[in-house]
């Protein structure tokens, strides 16, 4: 990857967040709203691409961190009554304190070991919540009511249920993302994880502490999803236990490698893409599925390193 200037790099990205910005303006309602859930889902994409593209651990146990986010936040609004700025505070700590512990476990192994033990502890996780069904609503979930998702600042409160107040929200989580993890992957802190990812053991000879980046990286990603899941959950209004099964722990890695592992911008795109192909094939066919799996490997077949990696690779090498 060649290198560009920080001025150039950062005008690209806010270039996207400001079109994002104007979309609120041109977009159906429709649209709007699936637009809104893209966006904080594309944050658990950026979560899972810290760890996966530019560290190179494989998690099958991303789904944890997201409804650790999901039900700190759902939880402490549904039974205790805390308000939204407290609630997403509390969800984030959940998902980085949930991370932390893990991280101390899993990184003990490697390959394709890590990827077994954190399914192994979201598969725990996930049998945790249906388990305490009477605090977690177990398969059913929960419904956080509409007065609760108000946020209160300065005598004034915005509705987080009224569609445009959801969407801008949603672009605020993703802008302070997006700009936190491209300030991480160009600083030496970023620097060290490609290292890790391309030869640890060099890096461990030039005197980088290997394990304790690596547990840096997966308390960050972990926070980062678990920001998503506690989005998700204050913006619209449900906590249910499928956000913790396997699939949502396969979904981001899909997401991360249809855009292209260890670019910034991927896991938006990758997400924005999987969303637009499921939804309009599914409004044709019962079938859709079979149309998605063959846009897929088309899509493999001659993007191999996702949207935008191939695009990195092949004319935009400047592209973070």
């Amino acid at each position: 990857m060649r290198d560009a200037s920080p001025a150039k790099t950062y005008a690209l990205h806010i270039g996207v967040i400001a079109l994002l910005f104007l979309l609120n303006f041109i977009l159906p309602d429709y649209h709007q709203g699936l637009f809104a859930r893209i966006t904080v889902l594309a944050v658990f994409a950026m979560g899972y691409n810290l760890l996966f593209g530019y560290v190179g651990l494989l998690s099958l146990g991303h789904a944890m961190f997201f409804s650790a986010g999901l039900y700190g936040a759902g939880l402490t609004v549904y039974n205790l009554g805390w308000g939204v700025p407290e609630a997403f505070v509390a969800g984030v700590a959940c998902g980085a304190l949930l991370a932390l512990a893990i991280g101390l476990l899993a990184l003990r192994t490697s390959g394709v070991a890590f990827m077994i033990v954190t399914m192994m502890f979201a598969q725990v996780f996930y049998l945790l919540i249906l388990y305490f069904a009477a605090w977690t609503g177990g398969d059913q979930g929960l419904v956080i009511q509409q007065a609760a998702r108000t946020l209160n600042f300065g005598g004034n409160s915005l509705d987080l249920t009224n569609p445009t107040v959801r969407y801008m929200s949603a672009l605020a989580l993703f802008s302070v993302v997006l700009l936190i993890t491209l300030a991480i992957v160009r600083s030496r802190f970023g620097r060290v994880l490609v290292a890790i990812r391309e030869n640890e053991e060099r890096t461990k000879m030039l005197g980088y502490d290997t394990v304790a980046n690596k547990l840096a990286a997966v308390v960050a990603s972990g926070a980062i999803c678990a920001a998503s899941g506690a989005a998700y959950a204050l913006l619209f209004g449900y906590v249910g236990s499928s956000f913790a099964s396997v699939q949502y722990s396969i979904l981001p890695l899909l997401w991360v490698l249809l855009g292209g592992a260890a670019t910034t911008l991927g896991p938006l795109i990758g997400t924005l893409f999987m969303y637009y192909v499921t939804d309009i094939t599914s409004g044709f066919t019962s079938a859709y599925l079979l149309i998605v799996g063959i846009a897929l490997i088309l899509l493999v077949l001659f993007f191999p390193k996702g949207i935008l990696g191939s695009i990195r690779q092949r004319w935009l090498g400047w592209l973070p």
